[in-house]
């Protein structure tokens, strides 16, 4: 068993495999930015490491910082969480190479699933079904123009390093595609550090759904169901739900399958989840492989009573699953609303400040993932999310019922945050009915003039 294990994260992911680890018996050590300081994530670890100013670059992302802390606090594992290193071949190579090991994947998982046309391709050729478009990245522009009239417009050009929504432009017809493309390419070198494009079929209105699957290091494989992404703006995720309103039994048994097809051709082993666009006709296509915890784990966990975080540091112990495919049932429904410290009315403006008054919502089936308090400067060097709101019914509705009360007494004073904007969302009779696909959220700002 891992005797101390060093986070290489902040905020509220941070806290959460804390008390993970607290739960297995294991010490954790944060590390932590100087504008970090008062974080409550540096302040309820058994140590915590300062590792550099605030720009990621020189904190979060320095990965021979969070090296050199993890030997001299003796932490003998590092999980990265989401985001900064988590799906960074190097770092999980560099770890490998000083003798620690890494919460997650294979390096060479992580590799081959880091480039998003690479990935792709591997997926087509174990029979997971993908969107139409180009094989790999694209290398001329003239190769984009011939690829784009063969899919047939709207594209979308996509960052192969990409995520977060990072590096994606859509193009609706030839004379954009040259600008479209170009755009795509400086975004994906200022994000990532590799301009490398890749073409695919737009798919108009789809449900984004993924798969969240688990592996061991002996080879059992499991899936826990499904999650509908498609709550998104501008590529961002908003709102996610557990399960799918469009997803009945049969869809999610060849979902699942097929994302434990993916997982199997690359030897994947740990949590990874496997995203799929969903169109009219519910067929499924393969978006691209993740390979770390989500944001969005939760609702996983509430609905099937996986932690899912646990299992991430008892597989990279080397145990096995402790269950089988067969063990996995859905119990009731469950939504996650991201909240922001950023005002909606202003293009969503990050809004940094001190909280003066902070009440959050409790009762059966809420559970709150945050890292703020009373008193606590959220700083402007970060992302936005303060908090994980997410609740548990005995169905959609009664979910959503108790999302709209625990939104309504959610109180944070001396900053602007998402909370009412959270509130106009649920109550949409397009949410309602579970009758929402990937451009809802932007139909809706745009005509309610946000």
């Amino acid at each position: 068993m891992f005797k101390k294990i060093l986070i290489a994260n902040r905020g509220e992911i941070a806290v959460r495999i804390i008390r993970a680890c607290r739960e297995l018996g294991i010490r954790c050590v944060t590390v932590y930015s100087t504008a970090d300081r008062t974080s409550l994530h540096a302040q309820i670890a058994d140590e915590s490491v300062c590792i550099g100013p605030p720009a990621t670059k020189d904190s979060y992302l320095n990965m021979n910082a969070i090296i050199q802390a993890a030997h001299n606090v003796g932490a003998d594992a590092i999980h990265p969480g989401f985001g900064f290193l988590s799906e960074n071949a190097e770092f999980a190579r560099l770890c490998e190479k000083n003798g620690i090991t890494f919460i997650g994947p294979s390096y060479k998982a992580i590799e081959m699933l880091g480039d998003k046309a690479a990935a792709k391709e591997t997926m087509a050729a174990a029979g997971v079904p993908v969107i139409p478009g180009s094989k790999g990245a694209v290398k001329s522009l003239a190769e984009a123009k011939r690829i784009a009239e063969q899919c047939g417009y709207p594209v979308l050009v996509k960052a192969s390093a990409g995520g977060g929504g990072r590096g994606i432009r859509r193009v609706d017809s030839p004379k954009d595609l040259e600008s479209q493309m170009t755009a795509a390419k400086q975004e994906a070198l200022s994000f990532f550090g590799d301009d490398t494009v890749y073409i695919e079929k737009f798919l108009i209105n789809p449900h984004h759904v993924e798969i969240q699957m688990i592996a061991d290091e002996q080879g059992h494989y499991i899936y826990l169901g499904e999650r509908d992404c498609s709550m998104q703006r501008r590529n961002q995720k908003v709102l996610e739900e557990c399960p799918s309103p469009i997803v009945d039994a049969e869809l999610r048994r060849q979902m699942g399958e097929a994302a434990i097809t993916a997982a199997k051709q690359c030897g994947y082993y740990n949590a990874g989840t496997i995203e799929f666009l969903v169109d009219e006709n519910r067929d499924f296509y393969f978006m691209e492989m993740n390979t770390r915890i989500q944001v969005e784990h939760p609702i996983t966990e509430e609905v099937t009573g996986f932690d899912i975080v646990k299992a991430q540091i008892e597989i990279a112990e080397g145990l096995p699953l402790h269950v089988t495919q067969s063990d996995i049932k859905l119990r009731g429904h469950a939504i996650e609303c991201r909240i922001n410290a950023e005002n909606p009315k202003l293009n969503f403006r990050p809004s940094p400040g001190t909280i003066n008054a902070l009440y959050v919502p409790g009762g059966p089936g809420i559970r709150i993932d945050g890292a703020v308090y009373q008193g606590y400067t959220i700083t402007p060097y970060y992302d936005s999310m303060i908090s994980k709101l997410i609740a548990h019914g005995s169905d959609r509705d009664d979910a959503i019922r108790k999302m709209r009360w625990a939104l309504s007494e959610f109180i944070v004073d001396g900053v602007d945050t998402n909370i009412d904007f959270q509130l106009q969302i649920i109550k949409q009779p397009e949410f309602l009915s579970g009758n929402y696909d990937i451009g809802f959220l932007n139909r809706f700002m745009e005509k309610s003039g946000k």
